[in-house]
């Protein structure tokens, strides 16, 4: 049988679900938010953004909610509300989005990268540890692609060194850890609604916290410094920014809340179906799944492709041929921070970073995390949450396409037509 990427017919042409779904609960709210003339983001928060504010905290089990422009203000202003200064160091994951490590730099505080648990890919707390200084602030883990960060340990480092914690759940909407909803467990949570989000407006973001005057702080934060009634009880005044989201995509976002539960019970129940047939599979391990998670999010479906089990098949051609067979994926959707050139940091513009990064954070050597270099550039396999969205015969889709690659691997390593697609420098 003939691969799709030598000329073969794919195993699969229809497309999987469009993104992102929506029904009549988006169209009836933004019609009302439209038709009452006042569609932007003041007062703060404005009719939309506060009950969407509200539900959305309730539901993961927070008291507070507070929508801004997106999440990567989310992360910035909670860290600013937590009172990480200028040089104060943020402890991140290397493997993760820009946002996590500027949101931090944004502020003149300086990120330090700690490497990924090989099991889950989220950050490993025993790195953590090893990373903490009299300096360290923060920890911002990240609920990465469909997994939980072990939250009961960063929790446990975090309260024996008085260090805030940041939950960055910007892939994790709807999810639960031992029945508390993700951005509730830490000092914060923050979330992003940007267009490939499981819950969207195009984009946005929330923060949760359960503590009034953190609460009350990011208000302030993001509706330009004011204290209003509500937001106002706290000492002193913040220098803040035009942070607030607009009112139309909060009614956009109400809308979204009436189908997150289900949605990510469907999303759970397609990747473990997923999960149970690729169990086994030579060449693909299965991340490690933490007891704890009672409520998977499944904003990426992740697997372990193990390049020695593949007879010279690399990742990167894996990936390219499986999506030659109408299998949307990714190999290299995130890469080491420091290699990312989208993280182009000067000293020249922050200064702080100097004392740890010298020039610039491109590139440096200061802080190498081998597991997240061998995740990004040999290891990962990410499948997005939209096809996930649709019946049983979508994933069955997946897994022929899988043992097709599987059934032709001479074809596959000795094809000339691979051509990788990636956005990323390569190492």
């Amino acid at each position: 049988m003939k691969l799709a990427i030598n000329g073969g017919k794919p195993v699969r042409k229809r497309p999987f679900p469009k993104w992102p779904p929506y029904d009549r609960s988006e169209e009836r709210y933004l019609l009302d938010a439209f038709r009452s003339h006042n569609w932007g983001g003041f007062p703060a928060p404005n009719k939309y953004a506060r009950l969407f504010a509200e539900k959305f905290a309730s539901y993961h089990k927070a008291k507070y909610g507070i929508c801004a422009a997106n999440g990567t203000v989310t992360l910035e202003v909670a860290l600013r509300a937590a009172g990480v200064t200028a040089g104060d160091e943020v402890i991140v994951p290397a493997l993760t989005w820009t946002a996590t490590a500027l949101a931090a730099v944004y502020i003149n505080a300086i990120p330090v990268f700690a490497d990924i648990d090989p099991e889950t890919y989220c950050i490993d707390p025993e790195d953590i540890e090893k990373k903490i200084t009299k300096r360290t602030k923060a920890i911002i883990p990240v609920h990465l692609g469909s997994n939980i960060a072990d939250m009961d340990r960063i929790m446990q480092i975090a309260r024996k060194h008085r260090l805030v914690v940041i939950e960055d759940c910007a892939h994790a909407h709807g999810g639960f850890y031992k029945n508390k909803g993700v951005g509730s467990i830490g000092d914060f949570g923050s979330f992003s609604f940007q267009t490939s989000k499981l819950m969207t407006a195009g984009e946005g973001g929330i923060i949760l916290t359960s503590d009034k005057e953190y609460a009350e702080r990011c208000h302030s934060l993001v509706n330009c410094g004011r204290k209003e009634k509500g937001y106002d009880s706290f000492k002193g005044n913040m220098t803040g920014w035009n942070y607030r989201i607009s009112d139309l995509q909060a009614a956009v976002l109400l809308g979204q809340m009436t189908r997150l539960e289900k949605e990510t019970d469907h999303r759970e129940k397609m990747g473990n179906y997923l999960s149970s047939k690729l169990s086994g599979f030579p060449g693909i391990l299965l991340l490690k799944r933490d007891k704890k998670i009672t409520k998977l999010p499944m904003y990426e479906y992740l697997f372990r492709f193990i390049e020695d089990d593949w007879y010279g098949v690399t990742r990167d051609a894996f990936v390219s041929a499986l999506s030659a067979e109408g299998i949307p994926c990714e190999g290299d959707f995130y890469i080491p921070l420091y290699q990312n050139p989208l993280v182009w940091v000067s000293a020249d513009d922050y200064p702080m970073i100097k004392r740890i990064y010298g020039k610039n954070i491109l590139n440096s050597t200061k802080f190498v995390c081998p597991v997240a270099e061998h995740v990004a550039y040999h290891e990962s396999v990410w499948l997005h949450a939209s096809l996930f969205m649709g019946t049983k015969s979508d994933v069955d889709d997946i897994v022929r396409a899988i043992e097709k690659l599987r059934e032709n691997i001479a074809e596959l390593r000795d094809s000339k037509n691979i051509k990788l697609k990636s956005r990323w420098r390569k190492k």
